[in-house]
């Protein structure tokens, strides 16, 4: 089983940083698109390159705070226009950061604002792009253009450059965003069973743990949500996808009537997930430590072989399988399940395609030269600079065919499924959290613009392990037997502003609230009590403005749909 290589890639994650695997603004359809047609445009102005630093800071952990330049990208980045950014990026809690930022009055020239958006919007820590785009931006107009009306403020300005838009379009071979992930060792024991309902998925988690009760002398972890407090929408989004939704934050919506209706504190999508949940905790096979561990800790655990099966998206937690799959340990692996309520339901754990409006990159009222930043992001956009942060070097990070194919050689793939090799050469940093094409774009040339949905690329990645799941399966890729997503038109209503301090906000803050304290609870303690916690959690749900929210949520689904964003 490999297990002295378990435990040193165990160990290893304790040491690396804690920087995500992909994101969540990415579209992950299987539709087909046509590439971009616009080619790359160029400024007629010089752009200076005196040499120059700014501050840079992201809302997520995505790595340690370092400079630009002392990374491959960062460094060819300075070469061509002579700025370099002092990077740094969230540790502890994001509300405390962003509330010191506000009280001092001292930003950062550039923000990733994330979750804290509302807030910083509200404290005026932006400044208006808009004519720094129209003077010095030719390629953020030719990538943001068919957009700016989806993410201008309300005042009709726009203060945040979204991370991504789409250039024409390429589905994802891939499980990039959640699923339910199952031990490859589990699906072989019991030869490669096709799950479909959540009563299925964990029947098979518990005959195996009964035929194997530990790993190297430890016991065997059933199953695991990655729900500690930053993350608890884990514990919360799972029940939606059972019920044949997509992540559309805390509500579902109906795909006729476009009605919004919230999914906490309902007896059909919530209650039966934390009531099964609960009774498996009772069995033994829920991890109780799924609310207090930290990534490391959790990533540790999907790297141990102990643990049969979680709920995550893949972005979180990526950097841990891909360290599986570069130690060769292709057993201990974990495969995406759809898995729903009932064989009835058609799942939607992929993405329809989307436009995420709320997430993005901003210039601080501090900023020194905001003239000088736009026009480095808007060299960030050229083409060439578009794929040397996914790509690379040729010939170096990845190779072009005689076709003019783009894909990766062994050792190049190696890299790519090395957390310190991307952060050394840059892809962490800069392959998001900067204004960029949408994951799920094509290039001018016809390649994909995210490496991974090259289709070169993910048949050669697939392992002998990959290729004999698929094919028991019946498929060619992981997406393959996954649902095709529903037309979204509004998708995703989690990017949706609410505003700091209005009724919707407040309600989703109280229900979110209420559900961190609740739900634990339900799970953790004796089945018998469920029944009391549900009531007494509804009771003061009950008390919430639940109404006013789905209504405001409803009416702002339907003016996406017709256009007004």
């Amino acid at each position: 089983m490999g297990n002295k290589k378990l435990i040193t890639i165990a160990m290893s994650l304790f040491l690396a940083s804690s920087a995500l695997a992909g994101c969540s603004g990415g579209n992950n359809s299987k539709n087909s698109g046509a590439p971009a047609s616009d080619a790359p445009a160029s400024s007629e102005e010089a752009v200076s390159t005196e040499p120059v630093t700014f501050t840079y800071y992201n809302f997520q952990s995505r790595g340690k705070d370092v400079m630009a330049s002392e990374t491959t990208i960062g460094k060819k980045l300075q070469e061509q226009t002579g700025v370099d950014f002092k990077l740094e990026y969230l540790v502890g809690e994001a509300d405390t950061k962003a509330g010191v930022m506000i009280a001092s009055g001292d930003y950062p020239d550039l923000i990733a604002p994330e979750d804290q958006i509302d807030k910083l919007m509200d404290a005026e820590a932006f400044i208006p792009l808009d004519e720094l785009i129209e003077e010095h931006g030719p390629n953020i107009k030719r990538v943001y253009g068919p957009y700016f009306d989806k993410f201008r403020h309300t005042d009709g300005k726009m203060y945040i450059l979204p991370y991504s838009a789409n250039q024409g379009y390429i589905g994802d071979p891939n499980i990039s965003q959640g699923a339910f992930w199952m031990q490859r060792s589990v699906l072989k024991e019991f030869g490669y069973p096709q799950l479909k309902t959540l009563d299925e998925y964990f029947d098979l988690i518990r005959q195996y743990k009964a035929k194997y009760p530990q790993v190297d002398g430890k016991d065997t972890i059933g199953f695991a949500v990655f729900a500690p407090a930053d993350t608890f929408y884990n514990v919360q989004n799972a029940a939606m996808h059972l019920a044949g939704f997509p992540n559309d934050g805390g509500v579902t919506i109906d795909l006729e009537t476009h009605e919004a209706k919230v999914v906490a504190g309902t007896d059909n999508i919530q209650k039966p997930w934390i009531k099964k949940l609960s009774e498996i905790n009772a069995e033994g096979l829920f991890d109780a430590e799924s609310f207090v561990m930290n990534k490391d800790q959790f990533m540790a655990k999907v790297t141990s072989g102990r643990l049969l099966g979680y709920f995550a998206y893949n972005w979180q937690i990526g950097e841990a399988t891909n360290n599986l799959k570069a130690a060769d340990i292709d057993e201990k692996r974990y495969a995406p399940l759809p898995i729903v309520y009932s064989a009835d339901i058609k799942d939607q754990y992929v993405d329809p395609p989307a436009f995420v409006n709320n997430r993005g990159v901003g210039i601080s009222v501090d900023a020194k030269d905001p003239v000088r930043l736009i026009k480095y992001i808007d060299n960030l956009l050229q083409e060439e600079n578009q794929i040397l942060v996914q790509w690379g070097e040729k010939d170096v990070t990845y190779s072009v065919d005689e076709n003019g194919r783009y894909f990766l050689n062994e050792e190049q793939q190696k890299n790519r499924d090395d957390t310190n090799f991307k952060l050394s050469y840059g892809f962490q940093y800069f392959e998001y959290g900067w204004p960029r094409y949408g994951s799920n774009s094509l290039l001018t040339d016809g390649n994909s613009y995210g490496v991974g949905n090259q289709p070169e690329v993910a048949a050669a990645g697939f392992t002998e392990g990959d290729k004999t799941l698929l094919e028991a399966f019946g498929a060619t890729t992981f997406s393959d037997y996954f649902s095709d997503p529903d037309d979204r038109p509004w998708y995703p209503a989690w990017s949706i502003n609410l505003g700091q301090g209005t009724p919707e906000q407040i309600f989703s803050q109280k229900s979110d609230d209420l559900q961190k304290k609740y739900l634990p609870k339900m799970i953790l303690e004796s089945p018998s009590s469920f029944d009391a916690l549900w009531n007494e959690y509804m009771g003061e749900f009950n008390k919430l403005d639940k109404a006013t929210y789905e209504a405001t949520m409803t009416q702002k689904v339907q003016d996406r749909i017709a256009g007004k964003w």
